[in-house]
């Protein structure tokens, strides 16, 4: 293995993400990553696992994680950063596959597809063991923990929201229709296919359970416990009526059982249900994304006030700068974790007086 993360990292890391989940600490959690050129060793014979190279069978999982510890070893850690692999790489909503739709990566972005449309009432959802996806991704998991011994936090894949899933076999403009015209129809469906996100979400974590040092999922955020970011993109085009009706309850089940969650807000469209997310008592935190054509993230005074009056984290990704402007908005630094920012060497001791600014070691 090609990384150097000692323990004493690794308990600072749980010491201050433990604090943020829990609201209580009181300055910003900021990773830095200082990224090389090359990495230590031999370049490996594959290239990294990515969306256009996760459906590539024919690569031994073997080659994949020499690749992982390659490319991860150009990384120095600074800050609140820590050694972790984004498995979002097998797409956005990647539990349809393991429902039965098949991935596609021929645009060089994995996107879901099925091949027939069926009516509300002819679809069940049922678990499968064998489902090639699943275990293909399960079988990724237990090779780079036991290769990596726990000292890489691997993401969570992207399983997706429970109506974005169901999107996905019913199209949306049909889905859009069906909460009209067969609401009960569509109502079962949520909660099948919730039952099936929550078992296959808590059988990859028994994989990573021998050696996991923590938990985290795209949102790269760590937690010693068992964490994830919750969604539902659908909801930016339905009523906050519909909204309540048909993903406030599902979303509340989440929380009830994963310990620590952020709710990825996507786009203004969602603003409308804001209030009703910020009502959900387990929910920790809040990811604001404005979107394509929207301001820029720290241009939403209204949006942070109103989620740190909530007693919510805010997680953000505009640079250090957006820290200070969320400050301002909200008058401290408590509660706000930055996505991970990844610098040059020549930045080295700039960035370092930011973390300086904030005690951060």
């Amino acid at each position: 293995m090609r990384i150097a993360f000692d323990e004493k990292r690794w308990e600072h890391i749980k010491e201050v993400y433990g604090k943020w989940w829990k609201g209580e600490l009181e300055r910003p959690i900021i990773p830095i990553i200082i990224r090389k050129e090359g990495g230590k060793g031999e370049k490996p014979k594959v290239p990294l696992l990515s969306q256009q190279t996760c459906l590539d069978l024919s690569i031994p999982i073997s080659d994949l994680i020499e690749a992982i510890d390659y490319e991860l070893s150009k990384n120095e850690y600074f800050g609140d950063a820590f050694p972790y692999f984004n498995m979002d790489c097998f797409g956005p909503g990647v539990l349809a596959a393991f429902l039965g739709a098949k991935p596609d990566n021929s645009t060089g972005h994995i996107w879901f597809a099925c091949d027939e449309i069926k009516e509300l009432k002819d679809l069940h959802f049922t678990y499968d063991e064998n489902n090639i996806w699943f275990k293909r991704i399960k079988e990724i998991y237990k090779a780079a923990n036991e290769y990596f011994k726990g000292q890489v936090i691997m993401g969570m894949v992207d399983l997706g929201g429970i109506l974005d899933v169901l999107a996905i076999f019913r199209s949306t403009d049909n889905l859009l229709m069906d909460l009209y015209d067969e609401p009960e129809e569509v109502k079962r469906l949520i909660w099948e296919i919730h039952d099936l996100w929550i078992r296959y979400y808590n059988e990859i974590n028994a994989v990573l359970k021998p050696y996991a040092k923590g938990y985290s999922d795209w949102s790269k955020i760590y937690s010693e416990i068992p964490s994830y970011v919750i969604q539902c993109d659908f909801a930016f085009m339905i009523s906050n009526e519909m909204f309540v009706e048909f993903a406030k309850d599902e979303l509340i089940a989440q929380t009830e059982k994963i310990p620590n969650t952020i709710y990825h807000l996507d786009g203004p469209g969602q603003l409308n249900h804001l209030d009703d997310i910020l009502a959900i008592k387990k929910l920790n935190a809040v990811q604001w994304v404005p979107g394509a054509g929207a301001a820029p993230q720290s241009e939403w005074p209204e949006v942070y006030q109103k989620i740190h009056s909530a007693n919510k984290g805010i997680q953000l990704w505009d640079g250090p700068h957006c820290i200070e402007v969320v400050k301002e908005q909200i008058g401290t630094t408590q509660g706000i974790l930055h996505w991970d920012i990844i610098i040059k060497e020549e930045d080295r001791e700039e960035i370092i007086k930011q973390l300086n600014k904030y005690n951060i070691l």
